[in-house]
């Protein structure tokens, strides 16, 4: 049996990572179960339907080591997935109390130096001290992009060649059906030819008031940007957009479960992150190939759009340089078969495989 250890199901990107990856390891005959701190969130039903689901019922991370060895010693799994610091961390430590021997793998999903850089000096200490503390004591250690697994390996104080890159698996989706595409097209509310997505939370890394200034920029009122997520910036990006006289060209359309029928009814997917683990929604956007423009935030996009191969690269931050590429990209041609091609590489049966070759658990 392989666990898999999460905070939550929260819609967010790790998490539909692991359900997609849990979906996979099934079809390789491999029981998964999910190992929760809290059983809650958008992706929860699913996995209760598809899974085992553990509520570990913890809601501090200091109590969390003593729940996870009483979970190792009470179900026995063959390998523990532990996913983004302090869980990892905690799954080091609730292992070595369990003495259970299954292999433990951790994985990071961002740049942690940069996530948490404005938490100041004491929180950085601790990050780095207790990652080097444990992380050196899992079975194998990975990250989900270059950048990442270098500033892990930095954290950890170990070579780079001890952090794995195991990129996320994006499963092909299917198009969806005439009255999802309908629902999709209403929400619009403008005819095809000057849509405009993006899909993530609504939070300070994904800089969506760099997307409304170069929005706004662009001054084509038969434009329109709609921003698919939710978040506690939702409130200050929509006085923004009031501010910049925009508010009727942008839809805030809320979390949606399956963003399908908006990357199939959209022209055109922006990423405007400052920084990215990897940049999941990248993928999922050239699955329908839809052109892409993205911030060459460290550290994903560049890795997936191969440095510019199959999509524009803008600096972060700069907002007449983003205008410029959303302007250029809506006027070229799109060859959707190349970037349909790109997003295969990351095909769930690929990721799943690496997981399971560096897990020792492949057949």
């Amino acid at each position: 049996m392989i666990a898999i250890l999460l905070p939550d199901l929260r819609g967010g990107g790790a998490e539909r990572v692991m359900v997609d990856l849990a979906r996979e390891f099934a079809h390789l005959g491999h029981t998964v179960e999910f190992v929760l701190m809290q059983a809650r969130g958008d992706f929860l039903p699913e996995a209760q339907r598809d899974f085992s689901v553990v509520d570990l019922n913890v809601r501090r991370v200091r109590h969390l080591p003593i729940a996870i060895a009483r979970y190792l010693r009470k179900r026995s799994p063959d390998a523990l997935i532990a996913n983004m610091w302090p869980l990892t961390s905690a799954a080091v430590m609730g292992k070595a109390l369990s003495r259970h021997g299954c292999r433990l793998l951790v994985v990071e999903h961002s740049i942690l130096s940069r996530q948490y850089a404005a938490w100041g000096r004491l929180h950085s200490a601790l990050l780095s001290a207790s990652i080097a503390a444990t992380y050196r004591f899992a079975d194998r250690i990975a990250a989900v992009s270059k950048g990442a697994a270098l500033d892990t390996a930095r954290l950890a104080r170990i070579g780079s060649d001890k952090v794995a890159v195991l990129h996320n698996p994006i499963p092909p989706r299917p198009m969806p059906g005439a009255a999802a595409r309908a629902a999709a097209d209403a929400l619009w509310a403008c005819p095809p030819g000057g849509r405009i997505l993006t899909v993530g939370s609504l939070k300070d890394q994904k800089d969506h008031g760099l997307l409304l200034r170069a929005f706004a920029e662009l001054g084509r009122p038969d434009l329109r940007l709609m921003l698919l997520g939710q978040g506690g910036n939702e409130a200050a990006l929509r006085k923004l957009a009031s501010d910049l006289g925009i508010t009727d060209q942008v839809i805030f359309a809320g979390f949606h479960p399956d963003p399908t029928p908006f990357y199939a009814t959209a022209d055109l997917f922006v990423l405007s992150s400052y920084l990215e683990g990897f940049g999941n929604v990248i993928v999922e956007a050239l699955s329908f190939g839809l052109p892409v423009v993205s911030t060459d935030c460290p550290s994903g996009p560049a890795e997936i759009l191969q440095d510019g191969r199959f999509g524009r690269l803008v600096p972060v931050g700069d907002a007449p340089a983003l205008a410029g590429a959303m302007d250029a990209a809506l006027a070229a041609p799109v060859d959707r078969d190349a970037l349909i091609g790109r997003a295969a590489d990351f095909a769930p049966g690929i990721a799943a495989r690496n997981y399971l070759d560096l897990l020792g658990l492949l057949p």
